[in-house]
């Protein structure tokens, strides 16, 4: 019963579609909430400009359009006596595309400018929800152009502040080079991110490295965390040019004999480290494992006297460690 339904609905609202059906425009006695058909050319698009070009996804509405007609209403304002589509752009395009069809069913909504940024987002939140970029283009444009605060933002879009400082910042920390990347898909919100955790200046030369060295979206994470803490340039463009060796050996097994984030001095203390380290966790082991039964009454004799010293100098050497990472304040 509901699919017949379905198509009887889609049938009525093909058969409204048909040119010679549709009404002069008038908008002085539309009310809020009420549908009507429209031809396409009334309709103004100047909220498109907050949408992600879709050819896609046109193409399949207009199939969608060809077979089963139009089968939920647009959605519109008014401004200046002018119609503005506010949810239904594919809609419009899928329209345009068949040639036959000069008319599309839409429902008007009171909005004022804000209300009308704000409805693109919550009218896509089931189907097909925006997308980040997207999200951001609104919250930008509702923070910087309207001069609403980002607390009456989040209020008006129904989601915390968090959210939206996050989408302000894609397109306010983000190199334009990268968002021209993400527009066009070929980094992920995710990559977009992380590298918004570098300078500008860093972030296009960053992208670059990880799309050749075909990273996914953790080692790029990975890769900016080394950049990040790289004390110098030649460390940065080691990791550039590299990244995928220095990634490996930022993620071996145990303390790695060298780091391409520290300098020669550093990595001379990473390499006592790392005997020291191997060294304590081998004779750890021995007295876990084995420990005083290898040891006859003659060995433990000779041997008391060094292990004194190791338990001293042990100590020494861990108080002196606690007192370095209370200078570094390690979170």
């Amino acid at each position: 019963m509901g699919k017949r339904l379905f198509l009887f609905l889609g049938f009525q609202v093909k058969a409204m579609i048909d040119p010679l059906e549709v009404e002069p425009l008038a908008l002085g006695d539309w009310p809020a909430g009420d549908v009507r058909l429209l031809p396409l050319s009334s309709f103004g698009e100047v909220y498109r400009r907050y949408r992600l070009p879709n050819e896609a996804g046109e193409a399949a509405m207009a199939r969608s359009m060809s077979r089963d007609g139009q089968l939920s209403p647009s959605v519109v304002c008014l401004r200046d006596d002018r119609v503005e589509m506010v949810d239904g752009f594919k809609r419009l395009s899928a329209a345009r595309r068949l040639g036959n069809c000069r008319g599309l069913l839409a429902r008007r909504l009171e909005l004022d400018e804000s209300g009308a940024k704000a409805a693109i987002y919550r009218l896509n939140q089931i189907a097909q929800p925006t997308r980040e970029l997207e999200e951001a283009w609104i919250v930008r444009a509702l923070v910087r152009e309207d001069g609403l605060s980002q607390v009456e933002v989040a209020e008006l879009m129904g989601r915390h502040k968090s959210w939206v400082c996050r989408r302000l910042a894609l397109l306010e920390r983000l190199a334009e080079e990268c968002r021209e990347e993400m527009a066009l898909g070929l980094i992920s919100p995710t990559v977009a991110r992380q590298l918004m955790r570098l300078p500008v200046g860093n972030q296009g030369e960053a992208m670059a490295a990880a799309r050749g060295a075909e990273l996914n979206a953790a080692e790029t994470t990975g890769l900016v965390d080394l950049l990040v803490a790289a004390p110098s340039r030649p460390q940065v463009e080691y990791l550039l040019e590299r990244p995928r060796e220095a990634l490996r050996q930022s993620k071996e097994l145990g303390v790695p004999a060298w780091d391409p984030r520290l300098t020669a001095a550093g990595n001379r203390v990473l390499k006592r480290l790392g005997y020291l380290i191997d060294a304590l966790g081998r004779l750890e082991t021995w007295f876990q494992q084995r420990g005083r039964a290898d040891l006859s009454p003659g060995d433990r004799a000779v041997l008391a006297t060094t292990f004194l010293r190791l338990a001293r100098d042990a100590r020494t050497s861990a108080e002196l460690c606690d007192d370095l990472l209370k200078e570094i304040e390690l979170p």
